[in-house]
């Protein structure tokens, strides 16, 4: 019970941010922490992050990133650009009067600290991403479609094109079991389902809660979700061949940001051969477009902050004190 006694201790707020409201989770003082979650997690994801690097003399801000939670979500997919992210958070570091963060991201929240970090270095001072490395940008194929050329047309990313779709597959469930379907999840398979069967219906249910997590944990999940919906976290995805467009300019770019990528050796995304992750992230192509990088490999899957709540939090600190106070890159 110690971790909700803690969460009752984190402060919470909206601020106004690129034209829209974010609502953030915040801890702690010092140089600022930004913790940046995936799909389909909201602030609460790293409750226990926010914790200990408080207690390490670190300003720990979660927000629930623009589409969940708390915070406004537009309904267009075209509002969920990676420049619309990215400006989100150089919205958040201005009102925090920061020039310069740490940055930490899980899932879609790596890919949005992959952008921040390629557009605008100058504000982050290190940046840890979990699961989800740099991919350069493909010169000739759109995301979506090189993604139907791996996997094919039931893979996730196909099937959460389509407006609607997804929200309406997943409203067969309630909400608490579609988060432990995903945030439960152990396959080691890309998110494909068989022909003709709607993903959120092929993955499976776990019936017992693993020891990382709660009941009580994953209801908070899910109550927020029941507000808030499912179409916001699912327009990244209908945005990504318009992300490809946006990202013309930035061809063959470096990240020239200290990194440090972690990952489970059992995450699908990480592990299955078809993706090629980890034959990407151990052949030193992804070396030479993150220059200055370390990679961590741990035992764990996709959420991993949850799953090896202790071991990521180390690891995060590790990092982030090789950086003097104060000192820019």
């Amino acid at each position: 019970m110690e971790h909700l006694e803690m969460v009752n201790e984190v402060k919470h707020q909206r601020i106004k941010a690129n034209g829209i409201w974010l609502h953030v989770a915040e801890k702690g003082t010092g140089p600022l922490v930004l913790l940046l979650h995936g799909f389909p997690e909201l602030w609460y994801a790293w409750r226990h992050q926010i914790n200990y690097l408080a207690q390490h003399g670190y300003h720990a801000v979660a927000p629930d990133l623009r589409g969940y939670g708390d915070s406004d979500s537009p309904i267009e997919p075209t509002s969920y650009t990676c420049h619309h992210l990215v400006g989100d958070l150089i919205a958040l570091l201005d009102h925090f009067g920061e020039q310069q963060a740490f940055v930490v991201g899980s899932d879609w929240g790596s890919t949005i600290g992959w952008h921040l970090s390629l557009f605008r270095p100058d504000r982050v001072k290190g940046f840890v991403a979990l699961g989800v490395p740099y991919h350069p940008r493909s010169p000739t194929s759109k995301t979506v479609e090189t993604i139907r050329k791996l996997f094919g047309d039931q893979s996730h990313v196909c099937q959460f094109q389509e407006p609607g779709r997804a929200e309406r597959a997943f409203a067969r469930y309630d909400y608490l079991t579609v988060m432990k379907k995903f945030i439960l999840m152990i396959n080691t398979d890309f998110l494909a389902s068989p022909e003709g069967m709607e993903l959120i219906d092929f993955l499976p249910t776990p019936s017992v809660v693993p020891s990382w997590i709660t009941e009580e944990e994953l209801t908070v999940f899910a109550d927020k979700f029941q507000e808030s919906g499912f179409t916001g976290p699912l327009n990244y995805y209908r945005a990504m061949d318009l992300n490809w467009e946006l990202l013309a300019p930035w061809q063959g770019s470096k990240i020239t940001v200290p990194t440090k990528f972690i990952a489970g050796n059992k995450d699908m995304a990480f592990d299955l051969e078809t993706f090629g992750t980890k034959a990407f992230v151990e052949s030193g192509i992804f070396k030479s477009l993150v220059p200055n990088l370390e990679v961590v490999i741990i035992d764990g899957h996709h959420f991993i902050h949850q799953e090896k709540a202790q071991q990521i939090s180390d690891e995060i600190l590790s990092f982030i004190r090789k950086f003097p106070p104060n000192a820019s890159i």
